[in-house]
């Protein structure tokens, strides 16, 4: 009764080259934009004494880190799989997520612990050359997120944590402008930490969202859009199929689903016909391309060391 491997289709290997490359695209010319007005914004940072310029700057150090990844990561994911990584290197990308998440929380918990220095003693800021730079930078991250919308967020998990980070951004930029107009016309230069606070909570929310949902991959963690039930279900609902067990759906990186389970038929089932129609309904119901499906009679049982199927 062996194992019976299955990939399904051809064309959703051509649309998936189509996004795949626009999504190679979209992260490399968001990570020059991204990376080079970091610099300015560092710079800039340092001579006007903006605490919220440098952590926006360190927000962008992080997006740019995260776009760097992606990119990286879509690039090694296109290695060959090799017979010690069956796989090919498709869960870098998650293992780059995670890293990126934990950078995040890292560099929100230091900007935090810098405000709280300046609340009780806030230095002189250059408020005008604060202003300037972070209108600078509200251009240069909306121009990154119009690259990135282009790609398809949606899907891969990189090209969404990447557009989350400039989404971050941008609002960063934004708590920056009020902040240096505060301090221009009301001479308020609490308004510094206290924009610098708000973005490093935004960092922190957005690097523990990260780091959460790509250690539920990594832990081999049901995909969250499938529901392991409806999928018992639906299987169990095929003509002939008296249940369905050792049910395991997990991902090996973003859009990538991996089932495998064991089918008992009933004596009078056709071993054939229901592995193509198990493959069908997961195909066409559940978006899953790579199942596993062992078909075993009912009469012959399962060859589970437990000697029952349960």
């Amino acid at each position: 009764m062996g194992h019976h491997h299955h990939h399904h289709g051809h064309g959703h290997g051509h649309s998936h080259g189509h996004s795949h490359t626009s999504n190679k695209k979209a992260l490399f010319s968001s990570f020059i934009l991204i990376a080079a007005f970091m610099v300015v914004e560092v710079i800039g940072g340092f001579l006007t004494n903006s605490l919220a310029l440098l952590s926006d700057a360190g927000h962008m150090l992080s997006d740019a880190a995260a776009l760097g990844l992606s990119f990286y990561a879509i690039k090694l994911g296109e290695k060959a799989v090799s017979q010690e990584k069956t796989y090919g290197y498709k869960r870098f990308e998650i293992i780059a997520a995670a890293l990126n998440g934990l950078t995040l929380i890292l560099i929100s918990i230091y900007i935090i612990y810098e405000a709280v220095h300046r609340f009780f003693n806030p230095p002189e800021i250059q408020s005008t050359g604060m202003l300037v730079i972070s209108i600078t930078g509200l251009i240069v991250n909306i121009i990154a997120a119009w690259i990135l919308m282009k790609g398809d967020k949606d899907e891969n998990l990189n090209v969404r944590s990447a557009f989350l980070h400039v989404l971050g951004d941008m609002l960063g930029s934004v708590g920056a402008i009020i902040a240096a107009l505060l301090i221009m016309f009301l001479g308020w230069g609490i308004a510094d930490p206290i924009a610098s606070v708000i973005v490093a909570v935004l960092i922190l929310i957005s690097g523990f969202r990260v780091t959460k949902d790509s250690f539920h991959i990594l832990m081999e963690g049901a995909p969250t859009q499938i529901d392991i039930n409806q999928v018992k279900d639906a299987l169990g609902k095929i003509p002939c199929v008296k249940e369905v067990h050792d049910l395991h759906i997990w991902t090996i990186t973003s859009g990538y689903p991996v089932l495998s389970c064991h089918v008992t038929i009933y004596d009078e089932g056709v071993h054939d016909e229901i592995l193509a129609q198990s493959q069908k309904v997961l195909h066409d119901d559940f978006h899953i391309e790579h199942s596993t499906i062992q078909v075993e009679k009912e009469a012959i049982g399962c060859p589970s060391p437990h000697g029952t199927c349960n």
